[in-house]
């Protein structure tokens, strides 16, 4: 057995391979089921007791030969693959480019967003994600019981009197705004917010907003509406039109949602805008007078509105994308669509 261990040994010593399939062969024939070292370990069993610990020895020694033996082939024909030698390519060749990608259309909109508002004399002012209840909630007039603070709608970090969140909007920022800036405050907040929400065609717990804020002395609903209405034909186009139906929001009174004309039907109707040829895009509304005091802002000299839309919700009446999910896939079919988009 000992003459059986040295051959073996030397054979390992000696051993070559030019590709994979040859490692894989050489080791099955020394450490298969039936392989030459197993072979060895199964006679092992007939060597006499006070033999075994000096066999015992030189077989591991042996098995450990062959696992070093393998290993040494395969980084040496990895060595040769990375220096060309034997590869059989030619490497004058240029390579095989990597595929780009293009700009996000959620880029694309936001961009798009800001650039109007920067006309009309908006600037722009971004502020954290994760935010404490007061911005989030207690500054914009949520009342304790409001269910928006329940646990099934927003990220909570922290517990406790004034938790620590994963902002639900970006109105956050425009509580950050009052209580810095001076007056008049004209802004647009653009940011990621996150809502616990199942993900479908429709909804993300993952999406973009672009919020407004004018404050000024005599700021009216009019100037409002007027500011929408020149905002939606900037966007969707010359013939864009606009109708307001009254709503709630906790920071806002009185308050509105805003449907623009369906740009896929032309008012018409169709399954987008569900036959009624209108199409939701914002929320707005004048500030309320507690949320300006809760700032610091003297509600009986100075008003103001606000507003906030979602950008994938732009998007998709832009764009005429029928699924959220498309925004977060990361497809390069999906967004080579918007190459030619400046």
């Amino acid at each position: 057995m000992e003459n059986k261990i040295a051959d073996l040994m030397s054979r390992i010593e000696a051993m070559k391979a030019s590709n994979m399939q040859e490692i894989e062969d050489l080791r099955v024939k020394l450490l298969g089921k039936k392989g030459e070292v197993t072979a060895l370990f199964d006679e092992f069993r007939t060597v006499p007791p006070e033999s075994k610990r000096l066999f015992g020895q030189k077989l591991n020694a042996l098995k450990n030969a062959a696992h070093s033996k393998l290993e040494s082939l395969k980084e040496s024909l990895g060595s040769l693959k990375q220096d060309g030698a034997g590869s059989g390519n030619d490497l004058t060749m240029p390579g095989t480019p990597f595929e780009a990608g293009t700009r996000h259309p959620i880029s694309i909109t936001r961009s798009e967003i800001i650039s109007i508002f920067r006309k009309f004399g908006y600037d722009v002012m971004e502020g954290p994600e994760i935010e404490d209840d007061w911005h989030v909630f207690g500054a914009l007039n949520f009342p304790p019981e409001h269910p928006a603070r329940d646990m099934q709608d927003t990220f909570f970090v922290t517990t406790g009197e004034n938790p620590i969140l994963l902002r639900t909007h970006t109105s956050s920022v425009q509580v950050r705004a009052m209580e810095t800036l001076p007056l008049p405050i004209r802004i647009v907040c653009p940011g990621r917010v996150f809502r616990n929400e199942a993900i479908s065609a429709r909804a993300h717990c993952i999406f973009h907003q672009v919020e407004g804020l004018y404050i000024d002395e005599g700021v009216s609903f009019a100037d409002m509406k007027q500011a929408i209405l020149l905002f939606a034909r900037e966007m969707f186009g010359a013939d864009a039109k606009i109708r307001m139906r009254p709503s709630y929001f906790p920071f806002t009174e009185p308050s509105a949602e805003v449907d623009v004309n369906c740009n896929i039907c032309k008012g018409k109707g169709c399954n987008i805008c569900k036959g009624t040829g209108w199409l939701e895009i914002m929320g707005c509304g004048m500030v309320d007078p507690n949320v300006l005091e809760a700032s610091g802002i003297d509600s009986k000299k100075y008003s103001g509105f606000a507003f906030g839309m979602g950008v994938e919700r732009i998007a998709m009446l832009k764009w005429q994308v029928k699924d959220l999910r498309e925004y977060f896939e990361n497809d390069l079919r999906f967004l080579h669509e918007f190459e030619t988009v400046i």
